[in-house]
């Protein structure tokens, strides 16, 4: 039957079902490219973690900022190949989201507020004087779909069946 129900139906089950195999795939990608970019700039700069150390919340503030800074970096490096390649795609994802956590209190929090809307001028993409922790928030959001439902149907997790879904 071709009445307009069924074909909006029909549409957006296709649309569903295009989800599964690049709805995820834009995530991984995007996120890939930035956590990427910041690793090689750490991989290839020099360490400045021991300037925020103290600022860093517990338990990081108790690891040397040498090892923070190198875990900081590999997480990122190779998480973002894994996000292209779609593997240990909820781990890195579940461990991006820890980092990008981390370096939002230490880095992009506001030094000090007292209400609701002082902290939400902190939710800026530049910083002046108010943090800037708006591009974190909006990793954490992209990156929580990927650690609640999994790489998507094109990734090396799926290929292998290390997502848990079948066909």
């Amino acid at each position: 039957m071709n009445t307009p129900y069924h074909l909006a139906r029909k549409s957006l089950d296709a649309l569903d079902h295009l989800g599964l195999w690049i709805g995820l795939l834009s995530l991984r990608l995007l996120l890939a490219w930035e956590f990427g970019e910041a690793g090689f700039e750490k991989l290839h700069g020099s360490n400045w973690f021991a300037d925020i150390q103290d600022q860093f919340p517990w338990p990081f503030k108790l690891i040397p900022a040498d090892i923070n800074w190198a875990l900081a970096t590999g997480f990122e490096v190779v998480g973002a190949i894994a996000l292209v390649v779609g593997l240990g795609t909820r781990f890195f994802s579940a461990s991006l989201t820890v980092l990008t956590v981390v370096a939002m209190l230490s880095v992009h929090w506001p030094e000090s507020w007292s209400t609701l809307s002082e902290l939400l001028k902190g939710y800026a993409l530049s910083n002046d004087g108010f943090g800037n922790f708006k591009l974190p928030v909006i990793y954490i959001a992209m990156l929580l779909p990927l650690v609640f439902m999994g790489p998507g149907r094109l990734s090396l997790d799926h290929l292998l069946g290390l997502d848990g879904k079948a066909g």
